[in-house]
């Protein structure tokens, strides 16, 4: 039986044999949770929806960025 908080099937399902976890936890947060929803799409009911929450936080991290980039540009303008 496997323990649904610590250890749900979904997490050890993979057919790497690799939890993603082991990957993602290198990663900062939006990276990490888009390549966690690409990652076990296929294991759980709705790949489409897990694929979505992806695509959320790519964008996510490409806005952050953006933002971080204007602010360094401002920054050295002075402004």
């Amino acid at each position: 039986m496997h323990d649904q908080v610590n250890n749900p099937k979904h997490y050890t399902s993979h057919p790497s044999g690799i939890d993603c976890i082991q990957i993602t936890e290198h990663m900062g947060f939006n990276l990490g949770n888009a390549i966690k929803y690409v990652w076990r799409s296929d294991l759980k009911n709705d790949a489409i929806e897990d694929l979505n929450k992806a695509i959320w936080y790519i964008q996510r991290e490409i806005d952050r960025r953006k933002k971080q980039e204007l602010d360094s540009y401002l920054e050295e303008c002075g402004k």
